[in-house]
């Protein structure tokens, strides 16, 4: 039988890669856009700490407006 290359296994009447150890591997494509869809939403929703911004004030009458219910 012909020697099996390094990295890898005779299994059975083929060759297998041998496991290795799994490297750290990054966020893909999808899991940054679900991250970034939940940021927004959140932001939507809940606001990022805007306490004074959120709130309008209220309005006043114009100069031109009657005030004597006339």
């Amino acid at each position: 039988m012909p020697k099996v290359p390094d990295g890898y296994v005779r299994v059975r009447s083929h060759l297998r890669r041998k496991p290795s150890p799994k490297s750290a591997k990054g966020l893909s494509v999808w899991a940054v856009a679900g991250l970034c869809a939940v940021v927004w939403l959140w932001g939507q929703v809940f606001g990022f700490g805007d306490g004074a911004a959120g709130q309008q004030p209220v309005p006043t009458p114009a100069v031109s407006a009657p005030t004597g219910g006339r």
